[in-house]
This record gives structure tokens, C-alpha cells and sequence, in this order.
């Protein structure tokens, strides 16, 4: 393997800015999900048709999950980021401007089409990283990512308040030409040659995957958390607007900001794992996620006990998220691209899976059906760790951390 680049050192500063960039991006996928009712009302849509919009963000994210990622691997890193960085802010623009909703489609989905540059610049960030500070790092930079994805909501709704919901895709697009000039600026130019072409590069996924106990069992494991993220989020906006509580969109909203701090947890998370403690994190995580739907239950008579579950389950998810990437990232520094494109390919099936089963729980059992289903999934987890943490344990022993 051949690589090159201008200058290996990943300052305080540097991380900062990738977590900044790394949030940005994955908030452009949920903007809309406040919108949908105002942009309904706008172009005569129903709520169906609306919720093609959402749909078309997570194709668009889905499609280059796959397809784009993996190019990390074989095209210069920086270059790459800040051309798909201005491409997404296009795709905002699109939306801002579209006087029909073909349009507007067509928008969101380029943009999540090209939003997965956050997961160029994790294993980036990783690939720079001192081996034993490559925990706390990805740590950090999925702090940005969470907090983007949780943010995104309330931020929408404050400016949609000001301006419209054209304003919020307005200033989401002016943030990220912005961001594409300072991580062109920041970034550091990096490129590895591994001898493969586009074609072998998508088919070596699959390849990974079938050698891998703990590539497969990682991305099972972040495929079941992200679904349990899912579901509380899916179906948390119906029972605050029931009775007994009966909260405006604005209020709901505002829940994004309690689960932020979930986000708290990811450094913690990698330092533990830089530690060798990465089985510890896993096991304890898993068992609080499948606690955490005890609170969560109660939540339809406690506001408080609904917090303390929120706060909880995205603070486990979090936690086994970022211990799930911190491990196979010590894998193969040479495919970390790859590796991050199978493993957030499945860990964004989960999260689709998890909506789906949150909405038919809840039309069936309403909330405490959402809650058993959830804790269902948990378990699945737990039972799936116990029989593959002794294989995967012995697997990681055969792999050697390399300063890249």
C-alpha cells in the first residue's frame, strides 16, 4: 500500500472542525422532518406525498453509503470531501429555489446523496489519529455527527419561525460552502493507493464482510442500536402530542436538545475503548440500551421518566456506536473507507428497519407496544454479543494498530 500525505498531524483545532463538518453534513438529512406539514401546505401535498421528501433524503444516503464511500479509499481524501461538501450545499439550493415539489425531491436527495461525506471524514480523522488516542478521536467526531442529527430538528424549526421553511435550506447551503472552504483550508491532502479499481472496491465489502467475525457482528450490533434510536424518535412525536401532555411542534422540538446529551458520551466511550476496554463498553452498553426502555415506558405517565430514558438510550447507542467503529477501524488501515461503507450501509438499515417497526408498533400496541418491541431488540443484541464475544476477542489480537 502506498500513501501520501502533506502533513499527518491532527490538531485540537482540526478535530474540531471535522466534528463541526462531520454534524453539518448529517443534519442536512433531517431538516425536513419538522417541515413537513408547512412544505405540505405549500404545494397542495397530503401527508403521504410529503413524507416522499424524508424518503428521498434516506435513498439519497443510502445510494452513497454504497457507491460514494468507498471512493475514500482511492481517491484523494480532501479533494474528494470538499467537492461532495459543495455538492450537498447544491442540493439545498436546489430545494431552496424548486417552485415544485419534483423539484424539491430531486434536491433532497442529491443532498443526501452527498451528506455521507461525514463518513469520509471520520475514517479520515481515524486514519490521522495516534493510535492510542484513536478512540477519543472518533469519539469526538460522532459527538458532531449526533449532536447534528439531533440538532437539525430544533434548528429547522427556529428558522423556518423567522424566515419560512425556504430559509432554513438558504442558510444550511451558505453553511456548508462556508465549511468546504475551511476544510480545504484545514485538511490535510491525503492519498493511498491499494491497487484496486472502483468495481473490485465495492465487490471487497462483500468480501470483508464474509471474513470478518467482527466486522459482521459490529454492524449487526450497530445495525440493532441505531434501530432502537429509531423507534423512540419515530414514535416519540405522537405521544407528546396526545394526552395527557399535548405539546405544540415547537415544544416537541425541543426534545432533540435532551437527547444531545447522549452525544456526551462518545469520547468517554473512545478513551475507554483506547484502554482495551472495549468488551466492557459493548456488554454494559447493550445492557442499559435494553434497561433504558423501562424509563422510556413510563414516559406516557412521566415526563421525567421520559427524559431519563432518552437521555439513556442515546447515551448507550452512542457509547456502542462509537466502540463498534473504534474496533474495526484497528482492522485494516488500508479499506477504512470500505469497512465504514459496510458498516454504516447496515447500521442505516437498522435505523430504516427501526422506523418502520416504531410506526407499526405504535398503529398496534401505541406507546408500551413501541417499548416492548424496542426492548425485543435489545435483548436480540445482548444474546448476539454473548455468542460471538469470545471469536471476536480472538480476532483482535490477530490485528495491529498501524500509524497511518
Amino acid at each position: 500500500m502506498n500513501q501520501s500525505t502533506e502533513n499527518k498531524v491532527l490538531t485540537p483545532a482540526l478535530i474540531v472542525v471535522m466534528s463541526i463538518a462531520t454534524g453539518l453534513a448529517v443534519a442536512s438529512n433531517y431538516y425536513a422532518q419538522p417541515l413537513l406539514e408547512t412544505i405540505a401546505k405549500a404545494f397542495s401535498l397530503s401527508v403521504s406525498q410529503a413524507g416522499f421528501i424524508v424518503t428521498a433524503a434516506q435513498l439519497g444516503y443510502a445510494a452513497g453509503l454504497m457507491f460514494i464511500v468507498p471512493l475514500g479509499d482511492l481517491f484523494e481524501r480532501r479533494r474528494l470531501i470538499v467537492l461532495m461538501t459543495l455538492l450537498s450545499a447544491l442540493g439545498m439550493l436546489i430545494t431552496a429555489m424548486s417552485s415544485t415539489v419534483i423539484g424539491v425531491i430531486i434536491g433532497t436527495a442529491l443532498t443526501g446523496l452527498f451528506s455521507v461525506v461525514a463518513q469520509i471524514l471520520l475514517p479520515l480523522a481515524a486514519t490521522l489519529a495516534e493510535p492510542a488516542k484513536r478512540g477519543k478521536v472518533v469519539g469526538m467526531i460522532m459527538s458532531g455527527l449526533l449532536l447534528g442529527i439531533l440538532l437539525a430538528r430544533t434548528a429547522a424549526g427556529l428558522l423556518a419561525s423567522l424566515g419560512g421553511w425556504r430559509t432554513v435550506y438558504w442558510v444550511a447551503a451558505g453553511l456548508m460552502v462556508v465549511m468546504a472552504l475551511v476544510l480545504w483550508i484545514a485538511l490535510p491532502r491525503y492519498k493511498q493507493s491499494n491497487g484496486l479499481n472502483y468495481p473490485q472496491l465495492l465487490i471487497s465489502i462483500i468480501v470483508l464482510f464474509s471474513r470478518n467475525t467482527t466486522l459482521r457482528t459490529r454492524a449487526f450490533l450497530g445495525a440493532l442500536s441505531f434501530a432502537n434510536f429509531s423507534m423512540l424518535w419515530t414514535s416519540m412525536a405522537f405521544l407528546l402530542a396526545s394526552p395527557p401532555y399535548n405539546y405544540s411542534e415547537a415544544v416537541i422540538g425541543l426534545f432533540g436538545l435532551v437527547g444531545a446529551a447522549g452525544a456526551l458520551a462518545a469520547s468517554g466511550a473512545g478513551q475507554l475503548t483506547d484502554k482495551g476496554k472495549s468488551s466492557l463498553v459493548t456488554t454494559l452498553g447493550l445492557v442499559l440500551l435494553f434497561v433504558s426502555w423501562l424509563p422510556i415506558a413510563f414516559g406516557q405517565y412521566s415526563i421525567w421518566a421520559l427524559v431519563i430514558g432518552i437521555v439513556l438510550l442515546d447515551l448507550t447507542v452512542q457509547g456502542v456506536h462509537v466502540t463498534n467503529q473504534s474496533m474495526i477501524y484497528r482492522m485494516m488501515p488500508e479499506a477504512r473507507s470500505r469497512l465504514t461503507a459496510g458498516y454504516m450501509t447496515s447500521y442505516f438499515i437498522g435505523g430504516a428497519l427501526g422506523s418502520l417497526i416504531s410506526a407499526v408498533a405504535y398503529q398496534y400496541g401505541q406507546w408500551l407496544g413501541v417499548c416492548i418491541a424496542g426492548a425485543i431488540l435489545s435483548l436480540i443484541g445482548i444474546v448476539i454479543w454473548c455468542l460471538t464475544k469470545r471469536k471476536i476477542e480472538q480476532e483482535a489480537v490477530l490485528y495491529m494498530d498501524s500509524a497511518i
